[in-house]
């Protein structure tokens, strides 16, 4: 259902709820598509609230092809080319940094300059930050390999730390 006239939120709302009220109406004369036009019924009642938002917004883009396109051509690329059929570990530490540098490298070629960083500070915190996400991936794979062991070592660091009255 397009919106060439480029009617407003309310009056698409209005027209969608007119074809949906057609759809449960003659349903049940649809023999097969019956279940197909029950599920479509179902989820376009579960995404409703927030089907109309973008009718509401000045230029903003009315589906998220461009987006689901974005990500589909990274983890294609990453799927490529690290062999894996799963989304790489390294995506989910680095994700906000790597798919940030992975589109924008894809549009132009920077120079050093280019890429050095304006704020310093800005910087190290979020090299801070992604340095925690890969610790705490660290400290998950060491207790999964010898929980035991992992646990030993976090009773003795304990144990040194704290220092009981005489």
């Amino acid at each position: 259902m397009k919106n060439e006239a480029k009617a407003s939120g309310p009056t698409v709302r209005r027209r969608l709820g007119g074809l949906l009220g057609a759809i449960r109406r003659h349903r049940p004369a649809a023999g097969k598509l019956a279940g197909a036009m029950g599920h479509f019924l179902k989820v376009t009642k579960s995404y409703w609230p927030g089907l109309f938002h973008c009718y509401g917004v000045p230029d903003l883009p009315r589906t998220n092809n461009d987006l689901e396109h974005l990500f589909g051509s990274n983890r294609y690329h990453e799927r490529r080319c690290t062999g894996r059929k799963a989304a790489s570990p390294a995506m989910v530490l680095r994700g906000p940094v790597r798919l940030v540098a992975a589109t924008t490298t894809r549009l132009r070629v920077f120079t050093a300059d280019a890429i050095s960083p304006a704020n310093v500070d800005a910087w190290r915190a979020l090299r801070g930050e992604l340095d925690q996400r890969r610790h705490a991936r660290t400290l998950r794979r060491r207790f999964r390999h010898d929980p035991d062991a992992y646990l030993r070592q976090l009773e003795q660091q304990l144990s040194s730390q704290i220092t009981l009255p005489p």
